[in-house]
């Protein structure tokens, strides 16, 4: 029997491609719906005599610090960037969508840099090594800082089409915008960094470039106007020895080469729905230069499969992506309302007891 690990220790092993107890499982840019959840509550407590956390606690390797917001009081359902959104009902829940994009009517650099940006002194830095601790207290698990997604700040600011349309005939009124994001992300994880004195081993960056289909951009286009500031950023994240982990839905395999050549180090989600997303091409072509997190689909496993079909889309992607390490499992983005709970456990149970081939 292969002794128990931390999760500190399970994670950072496999992302060292070398033998762990268990495969990691990870929630990361993840997460159980309200609705799911409550059925999830109803089940355990039904079949178990337990709760979600209680249930999930000893499994979920990765949790996330953070500074303390400090800054000035933020209008309702508005973020740091002037970004407000309202919830948008689906019926039993509801998410929360953009109302208003405060760059939606800039025209030129100028009115950009009139925009009321935010500080990093807006945050109060010095509670992370208590927050770590108290995060170390209760196990030794891996810790993640989040949110690098500079792209995305952008256009929430901006509006999506809007800034596609940027890109292509205003490029230096998107760059005025993705320069001043991507400057807030340096230092602001610098700061976090410097405060958390190793405490912390990953940083989430994000930025959906794809969808179902293909790139949301041509793959130059990608690499001319968002990868160099990706690269900026991961470039000053690795300066602490932290390893970058890289969200993006869809069908991202075309953009994979330069993920790992701006120093993306995990590619998080795997919507393995998508277009041309193949797990067995993902780890042969680039399981040596990368490592991976999530995979189990939340588009049609987990809310139309049966538990045994969730069984054994998790063994494959072990068997698969976890093969000789490299592999953290997870749900694909965030389970959905609906998603029977039977197939949830079925997600954690199987991950928790099937072993990866090749350690």
């Amino acid at each position: 029997m292969k002794q128990e690990l931390t999760h500190r220790e399970r994670v950072s092993l496999a992302l060292e491609h070398r033998e762990t107890d268990r495969v990691p499982i990870a929630m990361v840019c993840s997460g159980i719906n309200a609705p799911a959840r409550a059925d999830l509550e109803d089940y355990l407590a039904r079949e178990r005599a337990i709760t979600v956390a209680e249930y999930l606690r000893p499994l979920v390797d990765i949790r996330t610090v953070g500074p303390a917001y400090v800054g000035p009081p933020l209008p309702d359902r508005t973020d740091w960037w002037g970004v407000r959104r309202k919830p948008v009902s689906y019926g039993s829940g509801a998410y929360d969508e953009i109302d208003f994009y405060p760059l939606a009517e800039a025209e030129s650099p100028d009115e950009v840099a009139r925009h009321p940006w935010p500080s990093t002194d807006w945050f109060d830095y010095s509670v992370l090594p208590e927050r770590i601790a108290a995060a170390r207290a209760e196990a030794d698990y891996c810790l993640m800082a989040q949110n690098g997604n500079i792209f995305e700040s952008s256009w929430y600011m901006r509006g999506f089409e809007q800034m596609l349309l940027d890109l292509a005939l205003n490029p230096e009124l998107a760059h005025g915008i993705m320069e001043r994001v991507c400057g807030f992300y340096v230092e602001h994880f610098r700061r976090v960094l410097e405060a958390a004195d190793g405490g912390i081993d990953l940083v989430f960056t994000a930025d959906d470039i794809a969808g179902q289909q293909g790139l949301l951009m041509s793959l130059s286009m990608w690499e001319e106007h968002i990868k160099p500031y990706h690269v900026r950023l991961n470039r000053e994240l690795h300066e602490f020895g932290v390893r970058v982990i890289y969200h993006s839905d869809g069908a991202v395999l075309e953009a994979v080469p330069g993920l790992i050549d701006m120093g993306v180090d995990v590619l998080q989600a795997l919507q393995f729905d998508a277009a041309g997303m193949d797990p067995v091409a993902l780890k042969e072509q680039y399981g040596d230069r990368l490592c991976f997190e999530g995979g189990v689909s939340v588009q049609h496993t987990l809310p139309h499969g049966t538990a045994q079909d969730v069984r054994h889309e998790v063994t494959e992607r072990i068997d698969v992506l976890g093969n000789g390490g490299g592999y953290i499992l997870g749900p694909s983005h965030a389970i959905q309302a609906g998603t029977p709970p039977e197939n949830v456990v079925a997600l954690f149970d199987t991950a928790a007891t099937h072993y990866p081939p090749g350690g």
